[in-house]
């Protein structure tokens, strides 16, 4: 597309968010790439519309659009819930769809949830005409490719990454132009607690491992405790700056990864300017679809698969939960299970649930019995290894006699008592 062409798309965010109508369905981008000043103008257009969905993975940012005095022109359809949208939906203002990452693109693609308006946030197009998704391919890029009218924010600071994300100018039918940084997170500062988990969780990783983490304090403590490592890789669905020091001292370089070697993959990145640093126009770096990236079939062809995840509260069986705490909904699904099922098919991989003994408020997260409705994302079966800063659990073969003894020890030491008499009652010890 020539430079005039491309100017003759241009359009403030008001103008842009005009080609809304009522009964539309909205997708927004989400995590660092959320396309904020389009997110503003589409709220301010809320007295001429009605029954606009509006769906998105978690987002960063307010979400004026989830207030309750505007229900009558939104409603919001969480794919994962982020902070700014856990009490909307809590509060029956906004909905939420339990689904596995990897099969969030194939809904759009398939037409089950056709989208009629994607609000990105992409990269300026390069010599070639090409826009990238940048921090934030994920299901972006299906978003994009799906819905009938494409508005972007085309920011000069967000990072052209290499991948899938990569786009042709002429796909968007409106432009908005801005120049501002990418949301950006800090490092976590870690706890001695935190430290510990990592150490736990980093005598589990064998050199050759292939690595999925999410971001946070427990995965930044894994990742500390790995730099004398060699030959591992990483094929997870986002990373933020921890790895960072992993590539530069050599602990990651994806040499012996059977799938995209010599490549760190991942769906979507978060953090400070480091890590969006480090993925701009880096050739090492493939940002690719999470419907790929996500998929069980291809997690499992990588060699020894460690999958690192969290969870709000697990039982002494093994059960994990994850999107809720009891009836109140949390997160989501995301692609926790992907993961997990991904690496325990992989050979000689390892998936590993990571959690501290207690909530910051002193609340138990080991229990005998979960808390009434909470959800289970990934089942007692799928568990292989339980981590926390007393040990580790490894439940894989075993019985839920020998998993009730392993997993107490994982608890806080004023738990346990309580613990074995529960199992106890419940003729499990």
């Amino acid at each position: 597309m020539s430079s005039h062409a491309w100017h003759g798309r241009r359009r403030t965010a008001e103008e842009a968010t005009a080609v809304l109508a009522s009964g539309d369905r909205v997708f927004i981008q989400g995590a660092a790439a959320t396309p904020n000043e389009l997110v503003h103008a589409l709220t301010a257009r809320a007295p001429a519309l009605r029954g606009v969905e509006i769906v998105h993975l978690h987002t960063e940012g307010d979400a004026p659009y989830a207030s309750p005095e505007l229900a009558r022109s939104f409603r919001t359809n969480c794919l994962f819930i982020g902070a700014n949208l856990r009490q909307a939906v809590n509060e029956g203002h906004a909905d939420y769809t339990p689904i596995f990452l990897s099969e969030v693109p194939g809904l759009f693609r398939s037409g089950r949830m056709p989208l009629d308006v994607a609000l990105v946030h992409v990269s300026p197009p390069d010599r070639h005409g090409m826009c990238s998704l940048g921090v934030s391919v994920d299901c972006a890029l299906a978003a994009t490719q799906s819905a009938k009218h494409v508005i972007a924010l085309v920011n000069p600071q967000m990072p052209r990454t290499h991948g899938d994300g990569m786009i042709p100018v002429s796909a968007l039918d409106s432009i908005v132009e801005v120049d501002r940084p990418v949301i950006q997170h800090a490092p976590p500062v870690l706890t001695d607690k935190e430290r510990a988990i990592g150490e736990n969780v980093a005598d589990l990783i064998e050199d050759g491992s292939t690595l999925q983490m999410g971001i946070g304090s427990i995965p930044d403590a894994v990742l500390g405790q790995l730099k004398h490592h060699r030959d591992l890789g990483v094929h997870t669905e986002m990373f933020s700056d921890g790895l960072v020091p992993l590539v530069e001292c050599g602990a990651v370089n994806n040499r012996l990864k059977h799938v995209h070697r010599d490549k760190v993959v991942s769906g979507f990145v978060m953090g400070s300017k480091v890590v969006y640093d480090f993925v701009d126009d880096n050739p090492r770096v493939a940002m690719l679809d999470i419907g790929y990236i996500n998929d069980t079939n291809v997690i499992r062809t990588n060699p020894k698969v460690v999958a690192i995840n969290s969870a709000i509260e697990v039982d002494i069986t093994g059960q994990v939960v994850s999107d809720s705490i009891g009836h109140r909904f949390f997160s989501g699904i995301g692609g926790q299970m992907d993961f997990m099922r991904g690496a325990a098919l992989s050979e000689g991989g390892k998936a590993i649930i990571a959690l501290p003994s207690r909530t910051s408020k002193g609340r138990p997260r080991i229990v005998g019995t979960l808390q009434p409705n909470a959800g289970v994302v990934t089942t007692r079966g799928h568990v292989q290894y339980v981590v926390t800063e007393w040990g580790v659990a490894e439940l894989y073969g075993r019985n839920i006699r020998k998993r009730a003894e392993a997993m107490i020890s994982l608890a806080h030491p004023d738990d346990r008592a309580g613990l074995t008499e529960q199992a106890t009652e419940l003729g499990w010890l």
